[in-house]
């Protein structure tokens, strides 16, 4: 299994996310459509998703949009 992984700045800090390549697929399409960067995407789903760690809720977000 190969992970690809991005970093980005949330908070005021540096943090890097670790995912298959087909959740970046669909994370960087759903930002596309909304007309975000990708880094306003994360940050957005960074501050909703309370104590679930950021890869978790990036695979669910992605995985929500899919069903």
């Amino acid at each position: 299994m190969t992970l690809k992984k991005r970093s980005f700045s949330l908070s005021g800090h540096r943090t890097s996310v670790a995912l298959e390549p087909e959740f970046w697929a669909v994370i960087d399409a759903a930002a596309q459509t909304e007309g975000k960067a990708l880094a306003a995407l994360v940050a957005q789903i960074d501050a909703s998703r309370e104590k679930r760690p950021l890869a978790s809720a990036l695979r669910l977000y992605a995985l929500a949009l899919k069903q």
